[in-house]
């Protein structure tokens, strides 16, 4: 009887829901391509696995001998802090100038990476240049500038410079690509040239992005940099790497306290500058 009931006062289905519920169905075509991707996936992470030789057993026996190394770093030896100081403010310097260098470059190039603002002609070519640069870790070109400048800071700047274009011109050029194009029309309207468009109808759009990109690479340059020295390009890196050579841990642990620190002010006041200006 309530079946029944239920039956008489049940509302009627609409035919548009039936179609997007029949819509929203996977076919066996698609469960087949999504089982195939499933496969694909499985494959791929199991075969990375065995390239990477990763071996949990292993990590889990080599526990003991891990904690008996790192034992040896403490306590930490601050003997040459005034040393460490002046390096890391060295270090600081070659991501400042490294950073903005990378800024200066990387900007014009965006543009002329941007689909929506360039032919095809110019951006393809402009993104394999960005690609070769961002291809390149900032060690392999810090050999070359080495070569080309000699040992200390300048060659270790200029290598985060090349490394940090590629990648901020990959990231500005992304932001310009996603903005409104509203503004633009609004400018062109008034008869403005190609430049002026640029400069007043998508620079504005993309200003806090660049500026959070650049506040990020500029955190990430502080510590490429300290990586930097082991090659001979300056910074704190030439210390840590000559504390690791005569096998002083005290002193590693010391400079890698200092780094912590340093890297730490630097994400806060980043984070203070983005609410300050964005």
């Amino acid at each position: 009887m309530s079946s029944k009931i239920s039956e008489k006062y049940a509302l009627p289905v609409s035919p548009a829901v039936v179609e997007m519920q029949a819509r929203d169905r996977l076919t066996p075509a698609q469960l087949g391509r999504w089982a195939a991707f499933g496969v694909g996936v499985i494959v791929l992470l199991y075969y990375s696995a065995v390239v990477s030789e990763i071996d949990l057993v292993e990590l889990a026996e080599g526990g003991s001998t891990m904690g008996e190394y790192i034992s040896r770093y403490f306590p930490p030896n601050f003997s040459d802090w005034s040393s460490y100081l002046t390096d890391i403010i060295e270090t600081i310097g070659m991501g400042i100038w490294g950073t903005l260098l990378a800024v200066i470059v990387a900007a014009p190039l965006s543009i002329l990476a941007s689909a929506n603002l360039c032919p095809v002609w110019i951006v393809q070519p402009t993104r394999r240049i960005l690609d070769a640069m961002r291809a390149i870790n900032e060690i392999v070109f810090a050999l070359v500038f080495v070569v080309a400048v000699g040992l200390g800071p300048f060659a270790g700047v200029l290598a985060l410079f090349v490394h940090t274009a590629g990648i901020l011109g990959k990231l500005f050029s992304e932001a310009i690509e996603n903005i409104e194009v509203g503004p633009i029309e609004g400018v062109r309207a008034t008869g403005a040239s190609k430049f002026q468009e640029i400069l007043f109808g998508v620079i504005p759009q993309v200003i806090p992005l660049w500026i959070s990109y650049t506040l990020y690479r500029f955190e990430s340059n502080v510590r490429s940099a300290t990586v930097l020295g082991i090659v001979g390009a300056g910074g704190i890196g030439v210390s840590l790497y000559q504390s690791f050579r005569s096998f002083d841990y005290t002193k590693v642990c010391a400079i890698l306290i200092i780094l912590v620190l340093v890297v730490g002010v630097i994400d806060a006041a980043s984070a203070w500058l983005r609410r300050r200006f964005i």
